[in-house]
């Protein structure tokens, strides 16, 4: 990919740049560096609002199509947003399931119907999703799923239990894979169903992390329903839409992502030189080393971007970005020093003590780290199925 801006992406950065300026002002300057993993109950409601003021002046759905009531920006563009989005410290987005996963899926493999129905709520951000995958024996092997569902007349009625289920507390909306078809195993006769949270037959209950708070839940659905037509899809094959859905789960806003991560990584350093820790030459080779490693995760998460690479590119950029982010947590430990082993009154974290902890989930969720190995052994290197 040719990575320098041409003269319409440079005046796009700058348009971006300065819309940023003028209105991450008054009560929306103090939302800056606010949420985001790890810290996404952090003022939820007031990043909610940001959200919807984002909509209101044609920031969201930037990569979507004009038809469904995007703005069509070139790959580079969405890049451009999402990296200037990222270096102006502005808070987290709220509607990153619904704007950045659901909503292209739907584009992809909806009908025209649901497109209608939905996609003008996403873009708006007056309906919030969460995303109903994971359960307690089918989380990496995701194929393992047993929460089911029956067609009773017009409606799906849906039984068993979702974990790690992402701010469902906050949605209006989940999206289920559940296993419709009997007898069937692994990928065969799965669903992709969309379903309403507010109902009897649906129970949320919050899961407290280490980290502090409950920004993860479990939801138990026991007979609860939703309409025959908000299958995405065909019946008995939503495995491929849900693959779909993760395709683009690591799409461009990574990028920003890496941001961040720059970000992360500059505060560490200007604790180590605080602190004296940088003088320590051990310490210093793993700063240097971490500066490196973060600018080859940039570069490489552009390649993946390339329509050109396999979609194997994927597996490589998670396993890359998630250990670096790990270790990342090491070493803010490492520089902190012995004070990192103390909490404040009431388990009160500081940054780097939060940045430690959440970072280790940051190489099992999203597709742990063994998944993405055997996925490249065996696609790319032909390598043996791993025994099960």
């Amino acid at each position: 990919m040719d990575l320098t801006d041409t003269a319409e992406d440079k005046a796009f950065r700058a348009e971006v740049r300065a819309w940023l300026e003028d209105n991450l002002v008054g009560e929306f300057a103090a939302l800056k560096g606010l949420g985001g993993p790890g810290k996404d109950l952090e003022a939820h409601d007031e990043r909610l609002e940001w959200d919807r003021h984002l909509a209101q002046h044609g920031w969201t759905g930037i990569g979507w199509p004009t038809s469904y009531g995007g703005r069509g920006l070139s790959l580079m563009q969405q890049v451009i947003f999402h990296e200037e989005y990222a270096r102006a410290n502005a808070p987290s987005r709220v509607n990153h399931l619904g704007e950045e996963l659901l909503g292209p899926t739907l584009i992809a493999f909806g009908t025209e119907e649901q497109k209608a129905r939905f996609l003008p709520k996403i873009l708006s951000v007056e309906e919030l999703w969460c995303q109903g995958y994971s359960e307690p024996d089918a989380g990496s092997d995701l194929a393992n799923l047993a929460t089911k569902a029956r067609l009773e007349g017009d409606e799906w009625v849906i039984d068993g239990q979702k974990i790690w289920t992402s701010l469902a507390q906050f949605a209006d909306w989940i999206f289920v894979l559940a296993r419709t078809e009997a007898g069937s195993q692994k990928h065969a006769g799965i669903s992709f169903l969309l379903v309403p949270l507010d109902q009897d037959g649906i129970e949320i209950r919050g899961i407290e992390q280490l980290t502090t708070g409950a920004e993860f839940n479990e939801v138990f659905f026991t007979g609860a329903r939703t309409a025959a037509d908000l299958v995405v899809g065909e019946p008995g094959k939503g495995w491929g839409v849900a693959m779909g859905l993760l395709g683009f789960e690591r799409g461009v806003s990574t990028l920003g992502q890496q941001v961040g991560f720059r970000r992360e990584l500059e505060a560490v350093l200007d604790l180590a030189r605080a602190n004296g820790a940088i003088d320590d030459p051990v310490v210093r080779d793993r700063l240097a080393r971490a500066d490196a490693e973060l600018e080859v995760i940039r570069l490489n998460a552009l390649r993946t971007l390339s329509e050109e690479q396999a979609p194997q590119q994927a597996s490589i950029a998670k396993l890359l970005w998630a250990t670096w982010h790990r270790t990342l947590g090491e070493l803010a430990m490492l520089v902190r020093g012995q004070d990192g082993l103390l909490t404040g009154p009431g388990y009160d974290l500081d940054e780097w003590q939060r940045l430690f902890l959440f970072t280790r989930a940051d190489t099992i969720y999203g597709g742990s780290d063994e998944v993405q190995r055997n996925i490249l052994s065996e696609r790319v290197l032909g390598l043996p199925r791993e025994t099960r």
